[in-house]
């Protein structure tokens, strides 16, 4: 389902813990770690659809949640042409988004990955609010900066501080080196947890996850 611009409606879903840390699901199979997200379907509202992806990504029910607040507007970005299938180039351009901001009121052992025979991910960890933009496919870098820019207002004051660089990448903080030359891809990272059926699979050799990184582009989730 498209719009007339040729943009696909879509919603975004930033998961809070009560320490006001957000879901970070790791990719199915890869090293990639993202949000929340999947398509509306016709018929439905923005709110039915993000209930259903909640369900369907993470494994979490309508009473597991409370809505906090969500995006305004819609944020949309482009596909480039390498992404998109042939049969779909000329008609599909990318996606538009609501993102939805939630709170997680129940016990986070609720989150199950493998709710449907079809899963998204396959572990995940709570993580800072402000995610590392430059583990993100580049070209959805932008909306979720202004999904969670827009979004922060609705946090503690003492949380609110942006810590986004302009190119995309957060700010360095004491100690972020030793974070960016072993990045919480490899191995088991402080924190990292994995519910029921989910699995981790980590990779010693730095040569074959510094690949594996730069190859994430080349299978986003569209």
């Amino acid at each position: 389902m498209l719009d007339r611009e040729g943009f696909r409606p879509n919603v975004g879903i930033i998961l809070l813990n009560q320490r006001n840390q957000v879901f970070w699901g790791k990719r199915i199979r890869s090293h990639s770690w993202q949000f929340p997200q999947g398509g509306i379907d016709r018929g439905e509202t923005p709110e039915q659809a993000m209930y259903r992806e909640l369900h369907e990504e993470v494994g979490l029910m309508p009473e597991h949640v409370s809505i906090v607040a969500r995006t305004r507007d819609w944020l949309r970005y482009e596909v480039p042409d390498r992404f998109i299938r042939r049969d779909a180039r000329g008609h599909y351009k990318g996606q538009k988004q609501i993102w939805y901001l939630l709170r997680l009121v129940a016990h986070d052992w609720n989150l199950n990955l493998r709710a449907t025979s079809h899963p998204e991910f396959d572990a995940w960890r709570w993580h800072d609010y402000w995610v590392p933009l430059d583990v993100v496919v580049e070209f959805k870098r932008g909306v979720y900066e202004m999904a969670l820019t827009e979004l922060a207002r609705y946090l503690p004051r003492h949380d609110q501080r942006n810590r986004f660089l302009r190119g995309g990448a957060r700010s360095f903080r004491h100690g972020d080196e030793a974070e960016a030359a072993h990045p919480p891809f490899v191995g088991m990272p402080p924190g990292l947890e994995l519910p029921p059926g989910a699995s981790f699979d980590p990779d010693p050799q730095s040569n074959l996850r510094n690949a594996t990184e730069r190859s994430l582009l080349a299978h986003p989730k569209q």
